[in-house]
């Protein structure tokens, strides 16, 4: 039974990265439920989603050699050290700290993906209020998605935005390709401490893909605004059993 719950919540997390995001909702909740520590769960959900960030990138693959390709070493490297140590930090924390910390976490990327469209609005109204390309912003958001990943790509956006960047194509393409960077450097940490449950994650992993291909024709079959509400609905959802797991 954990077996098909795991490869249906995979599935289902590779459509809703391929149409609109949120797929941790589902990988990290699944493999909690089916018994893995949080920490565990979590560096496994990391290897399960990692498939798609490098076919996004694939896909912007013309976009992204639009940007100087110095600019994107530089950036890549302040993403690698952003998510290494978010990944270490994941490593340090106990069972219990990372489990209190969870349901928050869960809220808050949840609350990132309701509030995307006026938070990229802001941030592009606030354009260059940071420094265009600048290390600290990255190495922030980096840290948070090594640590736990749920939202990262809606807030690489707003940085990208406050930047001072404006097309989208190239927004994404350097997006997925970050996350792609960062999440690989976090499953290679993971890897080398011990916490990637491999039977799961490989599975997983080939359950994501597949669901990413078949997430294509189904964002053409629904409409944009009824695949948020199915994400906003999971995202709420979970975010309350790990509310009452943790303090009721």
């Amino acid at each position: 039974m954990d077996w098909i719950i795991l490869i249906a919540a995979a599935f289902g997390a590779g459509v809703l990265n391929t149409i609109a995001g949120g797929g941790t909702f589902l990988t990290f909740p699944a493999l909690v439920f089916a018994g893995l520590p949080p920490v565990a769960a979590n560096a496994t959900s990391a290897v399960a989603v990692l498939p798609g960030y490098l076919s996004g990138t694939i896909g912007f693959a013309r976009e992204l050699r639009t940007i100087e390709r110095a600019l994107i070493l530089r950036l890549t490297l302040w993403t690698l050290i952003g998510g290494l140590i978010g990944a270490g930090l994941l490593m340090v924390s106990s069972n219990a700290a990372f489990s209190a910390i969870v349901p928050f976490l869960l809220l808050a990327a949840t609350l990132i993906f309701v509030f995307a469209a006026p938070l990229r609005a802001w941030a592009s109204n606030n354009a260059r209020a940071v420094t265009p390309y600048g290390a600290i912003g990255l190495i922030i958001v980096s840290v948070y998605g090594g640590y736990f990943n749920g939202g990262l790509g809606i807030v690489l956006l707003a940085l990208f935005s406050m930047w001072g960047m404006s097309n989208i194509h190239q927004m994404n393409g350097l997006k997925n390709w970050l996350s792609f960077a960062l999440s690989a450097i976090s499953v290679l940490a993971f890897a080398l401490g011990g916490f990637v449950h491999w039977p799961e994650a490989i599975v997983m992993a080939i359950a994501a893909t597949i669901g990413g291909y078949a997430g294509a024709p189904i964002a053409k079959a629904l409409p944009p605004s009824a695949v948020r509400l199915i994400v906003i609905a999971v995202g709420f959802g979970m975010s309350a059993i790990f509310f009452a797991r943790q303090f009721l």
